[in-house]
């Protein structure tokens, strides 16, 4: 193919404009082979980045409504279970004033009850140890394009990884981005009795993660960590199908919402036409939004590869079907195959 096409180029005069850019997109797609996957592939390298790329984190931090134990070494008397009240706050036996704990982790909470005994003059040369014995302050949700979606709390440090992995992974229609929405009012700080009240006009912050990144490697920067209140979101994107007579029949899922795919594209992507394909008796089956009724769209690939007639976009839920020219040229039996498809081919992720 390489070659083909460097020929090409080298005596464009030589071949029609088509051939050079019918065979550079054939040329891409199959250099790209390696990347397009189906979601089953996707999901199975997820959760296998999930058990290997962890990116460093630390401690999560204490909030409302959680249970932490303190260990006070050699005085079992101030070592207990203690539930951290809605304020933030908890309190010790002979400590005279309510702790703040929200926003801590737990080696920080440690460190404070330590002054707080030196202080009052409970023990000299206190130790504690403070861990997290419940989580119950803000979950994680989980929601939009994936396997099951779901609500947890986090009883440790998470990555976005972690998180799609037990969500079953990534759905069929996917598009090739994650939406990790994050509160960014202001929030009790380790220290802090009373956080400051939220300024209005306060937005989340949205940090959007493709997934073909996160995919490759789990790099740190792609498999951030998630907290506590953050909702992941993985949009639909829908899927462009193509069936009949292509090397590669399936469904090729779009990157983003409302994107749109052409046709010589998907059928690159496709592999390209069979020998016996009818090119200029494709069609395009499209449901009508507002009726419910499936459109038939004549497209002639022929044309449009010896640029006689204009591209033609696809837009999500499409099917462009090719007939073979041993089929039957009737094109409702040809419209009904290519409707029941949905079950029948793999579905595919456009790199």
């Amino acid at each position: 193919m390489a070659s083909t096409v460097q020929k090409a180029l080298d005596c464009g005069r030589a071949y029609p404009i088509w051939l050079i850019l019918f065979l550079l997109c054939g040329a891409q797609a199959c250099f790209s082979q390696d990347k397009v996957q189906t979601s089953q592939q996707a999901n199975a390298r997820i959760h296998e980045l999930a058990q290997t790329a962890r990116p460093p984190m630390g401690d999560i931090p204490i909030g409302a409504g959680d249970v932490v134990h303190i260990d006070v070494f050699d005085v079992p008397d101030l070592s207990r279970d203690v539930r951290v009240d809605p304020t933030g706050l908890i309190s010790l036996p002979l400590v005279p004033e309510r702790i703040p704990v929200a926003g801590c982790t737990p080696f920080q909470l440690g460190q404070r009850i330590e002054k707080l005994l030196q202080v009052n003059g409970l023990v000299m040369h206190p130790q504690v140890s403070v861990m997290v014995k419940e989580q119950s302050s803000d979950p994680i949700s989980v929601i939009g394009a994936v396997g099951h979606p779901i609500v947890f709390h986090e009883v440790r440090p998470t990555s976005l990884l972690e998180v799609l992995a037990s969500a079953n992974g990534i759905a069929d229609d996917a598009g090739d981005s994650v939406l990790i929405t994050r509160e960014t009012g202001p929030t009790a700080t380790c220290g802090e009795a009373d956080p400051p009240v939220d300024p209005p006009n306060d937005k989340p912050t949205i940090i959007k993660i493709r997934v073909s990144d996160l995919l490759r490697s789990g790099d740190p920067a792609f498999n951030i960590p998630v907290y506590g209140g953050d909702v992941i979101t993985v949009p639909r994107a829908g899927i462009v199908y193509v069936a009949g007579a292509v090397a590669q029949p399936g469904g090729y899922t779009l990157n983003d919402p409302g994107e749109a795919i052409n046709t010589m594209k998907i059928i690159a992507l496709a592999h390209g036409l069979q020998g016996t394909a009818k090119a200029n008796h494709a069609v395009i089956l499209r449901k009508d939004p507002a009726t419910g009724e499936t459109k038939q769209i004549n497209v002639k690939l022929k044309k449009i590869m010896d640029r006689k007639a204009p591209d033609v976009r696809l837009y999500a839920s499409d099917i462009l079907y090719v007939p073979d020219s041993a089929a039957k040229r009737i094109l409702g039996r040809a419209g009904a195959a290519a409707l029941g498809i949905g079950t029948g081919l793999a579905i595919y992720r456009i790199p």
